[in-house]
């Protein structure tokens, strides 16, 4: 027998809204009654119809459910949210709806949800929102597919694409958790976020959409027109342009590249602070600064690095090697092509390289002229000579030593054996590099020296002498000739064991044993 379909008075149904149960009740029967009766949850409240155009209690075709069909401008409530709809069904004895076009979900002031299709369970208060799905909250728009909202708990989910615009932010994902009272979403899979500035990729993201900031949970990523950013954690503030993170950290502003255990930087400010196992690398001039704590500006470019801090400067010969208790940078000058950096290392500098070793309290480093100038009891060591003074310049080219010049009291000395050494001391000494090693050095004003005569391995006699001006040609690292040039004054005596080691010129030091053996043996206390 057919089913008969019995049409309902809307406006005694909308005018009486107390009776509704009752009349409900009256059109269904008193099975309905029973199982509405069971249904009812004490102190829950159930969803409300509002207004239709048209409505009629009918049964669910393949599941003899019974509904109540409602037409045309279809208003419900549940709750503080609010839906509207063209059409919708609702299941009154499972306290659900099932709803067609034009759905809007209104939850609050602020929390607008629109799609095509909506399923929503009034006893779990989750809706399914399904076609051209659009949620906005204030300043957030959520755009995907399918959506499910939790309703008690303000909380939207979507597994097949989303896309999300918050200020200039256009954010996009193929999971996505969006916590509404929190203002906090959670992405997952192919995560990204474009900005005018910059575009941001992540596996695993959140957002909050109230501060604009983003908090990193796997390999992230951030490239902009001035900065490159890498991290596997951390948190970046979009709004104000602030970073923190840690996990292979890494910044890279064109000009240097920024590594640590932990980095912060202010974009705004052009300011950065780098934590443990930091190092600043100068891409354009082959240059790397350590150590576990650096703090860098980047107009007018400046940095300081400390705890310990270490200089290279690479080549593919032979690199250089510097630590000190802090090393700093400066940019001096603000003229395009006319500025230059300078650098500065304090309190206990030693340096390696393969042919050249070092040792100061204190030393500059001029990108100007590339020279590198040694303060307060220097001393540099190259191959067998020793070479100390009141203060060391070292000029340099394409990363090599050019030449250096000694400033008063300079003293050369090279050992012969365990009790003899080679001494020459002037008042200024200029020494001549050829592929970084030394070939020859010149003595100016009051020149001195002991030198030893060799036959073979055997010492033969003793060379003493003073004069203005002296030569001493270099091979190898061993002095192969002294040339004493102007008023020479001097004898040679045949070697005598007793003066073999009390043979020595005012001054004389040797300090072989504070020499840096290696790269690691820079960090050597004394």
């Amino acid at each position: 027998m057919a089913e008969t379909i019995i049409p309902l008075d809307l406006n005694k149904l909308f005018n009486f809204r107390s009776l509704l149960s009752v009349i409900i009740i009256f059109l269904s029967g008193t099975a309905s009654y029973s199982q509405d009766f069971q249904s009812e949850r004490p102190g829950k409240r159930r969803v409300e119809v509002l207004h239709s155009n048209e409505g009629y209690e009918e049964l669910e075709p393949g599941t003899g459910r019974r509904l109540m069909r409602l037409v045309g401008d279809v208003s419900l409530k549940h709750n503080d949210a609010l839906m509207n709809c063209d059409s919708a069904h609702y299941f009154s004895a499972n306290d659900q709806v099932k709803a067609w076009s034009r759905i809007r979900i209104n939850q609050g002031d602020t929390l607008h949800l629109t799609g095509d299709s909506l399923f929503y369970d009034g006893n779990l208060q989750d809706a399914s929102v399904d076609g051209n799905v659009e949620l906005v909250n204030k300043e957030t728009h959520l755009y995907t597919n399918s959506i499910k909202y939790d309703v008690a708990r303000k909380i939207a989910r979507y597994n097949d694409h989303g896309r999300i615009i918050n200020g200039e932010n256009t954010l996009t994902s193929i999971v996505g958790i969006y916590y509404v009272s929190d203002d906090l979403f959670h992405f997952k899979d192919s995560v990204k976020i474009v900005n005018p500035d910059y575009v941001m990729t992540a596996d695993t993201m959140d957002y909050n959409t109230k501060t604009e900031t983003s908090y990193f949970t796997g390999p992230s990523e951030l490239t902009g027109d001035s900065i490159y950013l890498y991290c596997e954690k951390g948190w970046y503030d979009t709004r104000n342009d602030i970073s923190r993170i840690w996990k292979n950290a890494l910044i890279n502003n064109r000009q240097q590249i920024i590594t640590g255990d932990s980095l912060y930087y202010d974009g705004v400010k052009g300011y950065g602070q780098a934590f443990r196992n930091t190092a600043i690398t100068d891409t354009t001039n082959n240059i790397i600064v350590k150590g576990d704590y650096a703090w860098y500006y980047k107009t007018p470019e400046r940095f300081m690095v400390t705890k310990k801090a270490q200089f290279i400067q690479v080549s593919d010969k032979d690199s250089l090697f510097m630590h000190s208790d802090t090393i700093s940078a400066v940019t001096i000058g603000e003229v395009p092509g006319k500025a230059y950096r300078l650098l500065r290392a304090y309190h206990g500098c030693r340096i390696f390289s393969k042919d050249l070793q070092g040792k100061c309290d204190s030393l500059s480093y001029s990108f100007r002229d590339s020279v590198i100038r040694l303060y307060r009891n220097p001393v540099i060591w190259s191959k067998e000579n020793q070479l100390v003074s009141d203060s060391i310049a070292i000029f340099t080219k394409n990363r090599q030593a050019e030449r250096m010049e000694l400033y008063n009291s300079a003293f050369v000395t090279s050992e012969v054996d365990r009790l003899r050494y080679n001494q020459v001391k002037g008042r200024m000494l200029t020494g001549y590099f050829r592929d970084n090693e030394l070939y020859k050095i010149n003595i100016t004003g009051n020149g001195e020296t002991i030198y030893y005569l060799l036959d073979g391995e055997r010492i033969v006699g003793v060379n003493r002498a003073k004069c203005a001006r002296i030569e001493i040609m270099v091979d190898k690292g061993k002095i192969t000739g002294i040339n004493e040039l102007q008023n020479p004054e001097g004898v040679i005596d045949p070697p005598a064991k007793k003066e073999a080691g009390t043979l020595r010129l005012e001054g004389f030091s040797w300090l072989e044993k504070i020499r840096p053996k290696d790269k690691t043996d820079i960090f050597r206390k004394q």
